[in-house]
């Protein structure tokens, strides 16, 4: 890769298997983590979401050409996870992913920052997104961007705490 230069675009169904393929790149890394028969249920979720999943909008990144990172965005917490009990009636992100030859690139950050423009295309004012303690670097990022905690809106998965995130559009310097 000898460009740098990182373009966000729609995914289209062609790229079906190169998003597959960043996803599980990416959250390969947890596979040692999690026990054996939790990985093979979020494997088979990662890959199930690819063709599934009730998006409103999915982006890839692409670097010289390749796909390299992938986020999908839904409308609502009962689109995004069928929870509507959380009543999150904003733009949730899920399964964000760079493959881990093109981490520290900033593609997570353009990721984002374009999911962060088309939310208030839509007139969003807040985007909403569920991450763990299991995701350490994840959280940094979120953080360091300008998320903020929405304790309200944490879902227990089992025993573990999936932390929610916000991002008010509005105040956020992502977009400037």
């Amino acid at each position: 890769m000898s460009t740098k230069t990182i373009v966000i675009r729609e995914a289209i169904d062609t790229d079906a298997d190169a998003v597959q393929a960043v996803l599980l790149d990416a959250y390969g890394q947890y596979e040692q983590t999690l026990p054996e028969d939790r990985w093979e249920e979020y494997k088979e979720n990662i890959i199930s979401s690819v063709s599934e999943a009730a998006t409103k909008s999915r982006l890839v990144a692409e670097l010289d050409g390749e796909i390299v990172g992938s986020v999908f965005l839904f409308d609502s917490s009962e689109a995004a996870y069928g929870r509507s009990d959380l009543d999150i009636q904003n733009p949730v992100i899920r399964l964000l992913a760079v493959s881990r030859k093109a981490r520290g690139l900033g593609v997570a950050t353009e990721l984002i920052r374009a999911c962060a423009r088309e939310c208030r295309e839509w007139g969003a004012q807040t985007v909403h997104l569920h991450t763990s303690d299991m995701m350490d670097s994840a959280v940094r990022l979120y953080e360091r961007l300008g998320f903020e905690r929405a304790f309200d809106k944490d879902i227990m998965n089992g025993n573990l705490l999936v932390k929610s995130y916000r991002l008010q559009l509005n105040e956020t310097t992502l977009l400037l």
